[in-house]
């Protein structure tokens, strides 16, 4: 799932303009990693983050981004966990990608420019684990338009679960 996060996130900053050239070979390079520093989520628990995400024998990837993975564990019915994907512009982050000619060489500096200093967004979503996939849990405004009015202040932004789970 993290790797799908990569994907999509490097696909959404090409599509913009930020970056250029072959999904898969931004996806080589770790790319990724500059932009989503963190795993994609973590379970939770009687602890915020919960324990138990590798099993004795199982070793964490040494990878930029999947090194911050909290589990290598197969989810089972029950589990409650959060997904939460996130797009950042750390400037120490992004400098050391432009400074290296093999992720360098994706990005377009001038669209990227206009992006420093934004900081960076994560959506964090609480799913249980069902024999048939997951159950959302998470009761926030989604769209573009709730997320603004609620942001305004409006009352009437957002009816917690009007929606499909």
């Amino acid at each position: 799932m993290h790797r799908l996060a990569d994907r999509i996130h490097l696909e959404e900053l090409a599509h913009i303009g930020i970056l250029s050239g072959s999904v898969d070979a931004m996806l080589q390079a770790h790319l990724g990693a500059v932009f989503m520093p963190h795993g994609l989520g973590h379970f939770l628990g009687i602890d915020v983050h919960d324990v138990g995400g590798y099993p004795e024998g199982v070793e964490r990837i040494d990878e930029p981004g999947l090194r911050s993975l909290r589990t290598a564990r197969h989810l089972e019915p029950g589990m409650v966990l959060t997904v939460e994907p996130g797009i950042y512009f750390i400037d120490h982050l992004l400098d050391e990608a432009l400074a290296d000619p093999a992720r360098a060489c994706f990005f377009n500096c001038e669209v990227l420019q206009s992006y420093r200093g934004f900081g960076g967004v994560r959506i964090e979503e609480d799913v249980v684990v069902t024999d048939s996939g997951m159950e959302l849990l998470t009761c926030v405004p989604r769209t573009v338009e709730e997320i603004e009015a609620c942001m305004a202040g409006s009352d009437e932004a957002f009816t917690p679960f009007s929606g499909p789970k």
